[in-house]
Protein backbone atom coordinates (compact mmCIF):
# COMPACT_ATOMS: atom_id res chain seq x y z
CA UNK A 1 0.00 0.00 0.00
CA UNK A 2 1.09 3.33 -0.65
CA UNK A 3 2.21 5.72 2.27
CA UNK A 4 0.39 9.13 2.71
CA UNK A 5 2.96 11.24 4.71
CA UNK A 6 2.50 14.84 3.53
CA UNK A 7 -0.85 16.35 2.69
CA UNK A 8 -1.41 19.55 0.85
CA UNK A 9 -4.97 21.71 1.03
CA UNK A 10 -4.64 24.25 -1.34
CA UNK A 11 -7.46 26.99 0.65
CA UNK A 12 -9.38 29.45 -1.64
CA UNK A 13 -8.16 33.19 -1.14
CA UNK A 14 -11.51 33.96 0.56
CA UNK A 15 -11.46 33.45 4.18
CA UNK A 16 -14.09 31.00 4.64
CA UNK A 17 -14.31 27.26 4.82
CA UNK A 18 -15.29 24.84 2.09
CA UNK A 19 -15.61 21.15 1.62
CA UNK A 20 -12.06 20.79 1.04
CA UNK A 21 -10.99 21.77 4.59
CA UNK A 22 -13.26 19.06 5.67
CA UNK A 23 -11.91 16.58 3.23
CA UNK A 24 -8.53 17.52 4.57
CA UNK A 25 -8.75 16.98 7.91
CA UNK A 26 -10.70 13.81 7.99
CA UNK A 27 -8.36 11.99 5.38
CA UNK A 28 -5.59 13.45 7.35
CA UNK A 29 -6.81 12.02 10.31
CA UNK A 30 -7.25 9.32 9.08
CA UNK A 31 -4.40 8.45 7.24
CA UNK A 32 -1.75 9.77 10.35
CA UNK A 33 -0.11 12.40 7.57
CA UNK A 34 0.48 16.18 8.63
CA UNK A 35 -1.37 18.62 6.71
CA UNK A 36 -0.20 22.18 5.55
CA UNK A 37 -2.50 24.89 4.28
CA UNK A 38 -1.87 27.44 1.59
CA UNK A 39 -3.55 29.68 0.52
CA UNK A 40 -2.78 32.22 -1.93
CA UNK A 41 -3.59 35.74 -1.95
CA UNK A 42 -3.59 38.78 -4.18
CA UNK A 43 -5.30 42.25 -4.06
CA UNK A 44 -4.90 43.95 -7.45
CA UNK A 45 -5.64 47.29 -6.00
CA UNK A 46 -2.79 46.60 -3.46
CA UNK A 47 -0.50 46.03 -5.96
CA UNK A 48 -1.64 49.12 -8.17
CA UNK A 49 -1.26 50.99 -5.22
CA UNK A 50 2.22 50.19 -4.90
CA UNK A 51 3.80 51.37 -8.21
CA UNK A 52 2.27 55.13 -6.77
CA UNK A 53 3.87 54.71 -3.09
CA UNK A 54 6.22 51.46 -2.63
CA UNK A 55 6.32 51.61 1.23
CA UNK A 56 2.50 52.64 1.87
CA UNK A 57 1.33 49.76 -0.21
CA UNK A 58 3.86 47.01 1.79
CA UNK A 59 2.86 48.05 5.03
CA UNK A 60 -1.23 47.92 4.01
CA UNK A 61 -0.65 44.24 1.94
CA UNK A 62 1.12 42.88 5.10
CA UNK A 63 -1.91 44.16 7.50
CA UNK A 64 -4.27 42.62 4.95
CA UNK A 65 -1.86 39.19 4.52
CA UNK A 66 -1.81 39.55 8.24
CA UNK A 67 -5.48 38.89 8.85
CA UNK A 68 -5.59 36.01 6.38
CA UNK A 69 -2.66 34.43 8.45
CA UNK A 70 -4.63 34.81 11.77
CA UNK A 71 -8.08 33.35 10.21
CA UNK A 72 -5.99 30.56 8.88
CA UNK A 73 -3.84 29.62 11.93
CA UNK A 74 -7.23 29.90 13.76
CA UNK A 75 -8.41 27.39 11.80
CA UNK A 76 -5.85 25.05 12.21
CA UNK A 77 -5.41 25.72 16.07
CA UNK A 78 -8.69 23.90 16.10
CA UNK A 79 -7.43 21.06 14.47
CA UNK A 80 -4.46 20.50 16.96
CA UNK A 81 -6.74 20.48 19.52
CA UNK A 82 -7.59 16.81 18.56
CA UNK A 83 -4.24 15.64 17.87
CA UNK A 84 -3.06 16.53 14.26
CA UNK A 85 -0.19 17.82 12.62
CA UNK A 86 -1.02 20.84 11.08
CA UNK A 87 0.90 24.43 9.52
CA UNK A 88 -0.31 27.38 7.45
CA UNK A 89 1.07 29.62 5.20
CA UNK A 90 -0.28 32.31 3.36
CA UNK A 91 1.36 33.46 -0.01
CA UNK A 92 1.29 36.91 -1.59
CA UNK A 93 0.51 35.30 -5.25
CA UNK A 94 -2.10 34.77 -7.75
CA UNK A 95 -3.27 31.11 -7.51
CA UNK A 96 -2.26 30.82 -11.47
CA UNK A 97 -0.49 27.45 -12.36
CA UNK A 98 2.73 28.35 -12.58
CA UNK A 99 2.61 29.21 -8.59
CA UNK A 100 1.10 26.00 -7.31
CA UNK A 101 3.37 24.01 -9.10
CA UNK A 102 6.17 25.88 -7.77
CA UNK A 103 4.55 25.71 -4.27
CA UNK A 104 4.02 21.88 -4.75
CA UNK A 105 7.38 21.10 -6.26
CA UNK A 106 8.97 22.88 -2.88
CA UNK A 107 6.18 20.83 -0.33
CA UNK A 108 6.75 17.80 -2.27
CA UNK A 109 3.37 16.35 -0.46
CA UNK A 110 2.33 13.14 -1.55
CA UNK A 111 -1.17 14.74 -1.95
CA UNK A 112 -2.45 18.07 -3.10
CA UNK A 113 -6.30 18.20 -2.17
CA UNK A 114 -8.52 21.36 -3.43
CA UNK A 115 -12.05 22.55 -4.24
CA UNK A 116 -12.77 22.08 -7.41
CA UNK A 117 -14.81 24.52 -9.36
CA UNK A 118 -17.36 24.89 -11.87
CA UNK A 119 -16.18 26.88 -15.08
CA UNK A 120 -19.38 27.40 -17.62
CA UNK A 121 -18.51 25.73 -21.61
CA UNK A 122 -17.69 29.35 -23.01
CA UNK A 123 -15.14 30.20 -20.55
CA UNK A 124 -13.85 27.09 -20.88
CA UNK A 125 -13.66 27.32 -24.79
CA UNK A 126 -11.17 30.52 -24.70
CA UNK A 127 -9.29 28.67 -21.77
CA UNK A 128 -8.51 26.46 -20.12
CA UNK A 129 -9.20 26.33 -15.95
CA UNK A 130 -7.00 25.85 -12.83
CA UNK A 131 -8.39 22.82 -12.36
CA UNK A 132 -8.19 20.94 -15.80
CA UNK A 133 -4.33 22.37 -16.21
CA UNK A 134 -3.55 21.25 -12.59
CA UNK A 135 -4.96 17.42 -13.43
CA UNK A 136 -2.43 17.49 -16.41
CA UNK A 137 0.27 19.36 -14.93
CA UNK A 138 0.33 18.65 -11.02
CA UNK A 139 3.23 15.62 -10.31
CA UNK A 140 1.79 14.24 -7.50
CA UNK A 141 -2.00 12.94 -7.06
CA UNK A 142 -4.80 15.40 -6.78
CA UNK A 143 -7.76 15.11 -4.57
CA UNK A 144 -10.49 17.80 -6.31
CA UNK A 145 -13.63 18.09 -3.83
CA UNK A 146 -17.12 18.92 -5.07
CA UNK A 147 -18.43 18.30 -1.75
CA UNK A 148 -18.16 16.77 1.98
CA UNK A 149 -21.34 14.93 2.85
CA UNK A 150 -19.03 12.48 4.03
CA UNK A 151 -16.11 14.25 5.17
CA UNK A 152 -14.22 10.78 5.43
CA UNK A 153 -15.24 8.98 2.46
CA UNK A 154 -17.88 6.14 2.98
CA UNK A 155 -17.97 4.82 -0.73
CA UNK A 156 -14.76 4.58 -2.96
CA UNK A 157 -15.04 3.54 -6.84
CA UNK A 158 -11.73 2.88 -7.86
CA UNK A 159 -12.19 3.36 -12.11
CA UNK A 160 -9.22 1.26 -14.34
CA UNK A 161 -8.39 1.31 -18.00
CA UNK A 162 -7.83 -1.85 -19.34
CA UNK A 163 -7.94 -0.97 -23.20
CA UNK A 164 -4.09 0.47 -23.22
CA UNK A 165 -0.72 -1.09 -23.09
CA UNK A 166 0.77 -1.67 -19.80
CA UNK A 167 4.34 0.29 -20.81
CA UNK A 168 1.87 3.66 -22.28
CA UNK A 169 0.51 3.51 -18.98
CA UNK A 170 3.10 2.93 -16.59
CA UNK A 171 1.16 0.67 -14.40
CA UNK A 172 -1.43 3.25 -13.46
CA UNK A 173 -3.76 0.54 -12.84
CA UNK A 174 -1.69 -0.84 -9.83
CA UNK A 175 -1.60 2.49 -8.97
CA UNK A 176 -5.33 3.80 -8.78
CA UNK A 177 -5.86 1.02 -6.52
CA UNK A 178 -2.83 1.42 -4.57
CA UNK A 179 -4.09 4.76 -3.63
CA UNK A 180 -8.01 3.78 -3.17
CA UNK A 181 -7.06 0.79 -1.16
CA UNK A 182 -5.22 2.96 1.07
CA UNK A 183 -7.19 5.51 1.35
CA UNK A 184 -10.43 3.15 1.84
CA UNK A 185 -8.45 1.27 4.59
CA UNK A 186 -7.59 4.34 6.22
CA UNK A 187 -11.08 5.61 6.28
CA UNK A 188 -12.90 2.28 6.79
CA UNK A 189 -14.84 2.94 3.69
CA UNK A 190 -16.23 0.36 1.24
CA UNK A 191 -13.72 0.10 -2.18
CA UNK A 192 -15.54 -1.17 -5.58
CA UNK A 193 -13.90 -1.29 -8.80
CA UNK A 194 -14.63 -0.63 -11.97
CA UNK A 195 -13.50 -1.16 -15.84
CA UNK A 196 -15.74 -0.01 -18.55
CA UNK A 197 -15.31 -1.77 -21.75
CA UNK A 198 -15.19 0.28 -25.21
CA UNK A 199 -11.55 0.66 -26.78
CA UNK A 200 -8.96 -1.11 -26.74
CA UNK A 201 -5.77 -1.41 -28.34
CA UNK A 202 -4.51 -2.62 -31.25
CA UNK A 203 -0.92 -4.50 -31.59
CA UNK A 204 1.37 -1.86 -30.12
CA UNK A 205 0.43 1.01 -32.02
CA UNK A 206 -0.55 3.98 -29.36
CA UNK A 207 -3.91 4.41 -30.68
CA UNK A 208 -7.32 3.02 -30.04
CA UNK A 209 -10.78 1.83 -31.58
CA UNK A 210 -13.89 1.07 -31.12
CA UNK A 211 -14.30 -2.50 -30.24
CA UNK A 212 -17.98 -2.76 -32.03
CA UNK A 213 -15.45 -2.59 -35.25
CA UNK A 214 -13.29 -5.36 -34.81
CA UNK A 215 -14.21 -9.06 -35.86
CA UNK A 216 -16.35 -11.23 -33.49
CA UNK A 217 -14.14 -13.55 -32.48
CA UNK A 218 -11.35 -10.70 -32.04
CA UNK A 219 -13.36 -8.44 -30.02
CA UNK A 220 -14.34 -11.66 -27.73
CA UNK A 221 -10.51 -12.52 -27.25
CA UNK A 222 -10.11 -9.16 -26.17
CA UNK A 223 -12.71 -8.89 -23.78
CA UNK A 224 -12.02 -12.17 -21.88
CA UNK A 225 -8.01 -10.88 -21.79
CA UNK A 226 -9.21 -7.34 -20.23
CA UNK A 227 -11.65 -9.93 -17.55
CA UNK A 228 -8.84 -11.86 -16.86
CA UNK A 229 -6.67 -8.78 -16.08
CA UNK A 230 -10.15 -7.23 -14.25
CA UNK A 231 -10.16 -10.44 -12.10
CA UNK A 232 -6.38 -10.60 -11.28
CA UNK A 233 -6.36 -6.96 -10.17
CA UNK A 234 -9.51 -7.68 -7.92
CA UNK A 235 -8.48 -10.69 -6.39
CA UNK A 236 -4.76 -8.93 -5.94
CA UNK A 237 -6.33 -5.99 -3.71
CA UNK A 238 -8.78 -8.34 -1.86
CA UNK A 239 -12.51 -6.67 -3.74
CA UNK A 240 -15.29 -8.64 -3.24
CA UNK A 241 -16.75 -9.84 -5.92
CA UNK A 242 -20.45 -7.89 -5.62
CA UNK A 243 -18.34 -4.61 -5.91
CA UNK A 244 -16.72 -5.79 -8.85
CA UNK A 245 -18.50 -4.13 -11.73
CA UNK A 246 -17.70 -4.45 -15.44
CA UNK A 247 -19.49 -2.72 -18.19
CA UNK A 248 -19.57 -1.30 -21.60
CA UNK A 249 -20.34 2.40 -23.01
CA UNK A 250 -18.68 5.84 -23.75
CA UNK A 251 -16.42 5.68 -20.19
CA UNK A 252 -16.71 9.65 -18.89
CA UNK A 253 -20.17 8.40 -19.43
CA UNK A 254 -20.57 5.51 -17.68
CA UNK A 255 -18.25 6.59 -14.77
CA UNK A 256 -20.42 9.47 -13.68
CA UNK A 257 -23.51 7.51 -14.40
CA UNK A 258 -22.52 5.05 -12.20
CA UNK A 259 -21.11 6.84 -9.69
CA UNK A 260 -24.21 9.33 -8.93
CA UNK A 261 -26.63 6.26 -8.92
CA UNK A 262 -24.64 4.51 -6.73
CA UNK A 263 -23.90 7.63 -4.45
CA UNK A 264 -20.26 6.89 -4.03
CA UNK A 265 -18.14 10.15 -2.08
CA UNK A 266 -14.99 9.81 -4.05
CA UNK A 267 -13.86 8.66 -7.62
CA UNK A 268 -10.32 7.28 -8.03
CA UNK A 269 -9.09 7.37 -11.57
CA UNK A 270 -5.72 7.85 -13.58
CA UNK A 271 -4.14 10.50 -15.98
CA UNK A 272 -0.83 10.18 -17.72
CA UNK A 273 1.27 12.46 -20.27
CA UNK A 274 2.71 9.84 -22.81
CA UNK A 275 5.33 12.79 -24.32
CA UNK A 276 6.99 9.72 -26.26
CA UNK A 277 3.51 9.61 -28.22
CA UNK A 278 2.90 13.17 -28.03
CA UNK A 279 -0.73 12.54 -26.06
CA UNK A 280 -2.52 12.66 -22.84
CA UNK A 281 -4.46 8.79 -21.75
CA UNK A 282 -6.52 11.33 -19.23
CA UNK A 283 -9.43 12.35 -21.55
CA UNK A 284 -11.94 10.35 -19.31
CA UNK A 285 -11.12 12.54 -15.89
CA UNK A 286 -11.18 15.56 -18.01
CA UNK A 287 -14.24 14.86 -19.53
CA UNK A 288 -16.03 14.17 -15.70
CA UNK A 289 -13.99 16.91 -14.33
CA UNK A 290 -16.73 19.69 -15.08
CA UNK A 291 -19.64 17.64 -14.25
CA UNK A 292 -18.18 15.57 -12.01
CA UNK A 293 -21.04 13.21 -9.63
CA UNK A 294 -18.92 13.27 -6.33
CA UNK A 295 -15.53 14.37 -5.76
CA UNK A 296 -12.09 13.08 -7.89
CA UNK A 297 -9.42 11.60 -7.09
CA UNK A 298 -6.65 11.71 -10.10
CA UNK A 299 -3.87 9.46 -9.69
CA UNK A 300 -0.51 9.67 -11.45
CA UNK A 301 2.42 7.15 -12.56
CA UNK A 302 5.69 7.18 -11.07
CA UNK A 303 7.43 9.54 -12.83
CA UNK A 304 10.04 8.40 -15.50
CA UNK A 305 13.53 6.85 -15.24
CA UNK A 306 15.96 9.35 -16.49
CA UNK A 307 18.01 6.51 -17.01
Amino acid sequence: MVKIKRILLIAPSEMTLTPAFDRAYAVTCATGAILHIVAFDYVQALAVAGLLDHDAMAQAREGYLQVHRHWLEQQARFQRCVGMQVTTEVVWAKSSLSNVLEYVNDFLPDLVIKDTHYVPALDRAFHRPLDWRLLRECPTHLHLVTSARHPKPVKILATIDLSHLEELTQGLNDRILDLASTLAASCGAALHLLNVSRWTEVSDAPMSVPTDSLDASLRDAIQDAQQEAFDALAERYCIKDTRRHSLTGIPHKVIGHFAKQNDFDMVVLGAVHCHGHGRFIGETAESILNRAPCSLMIVKPLPLSNH
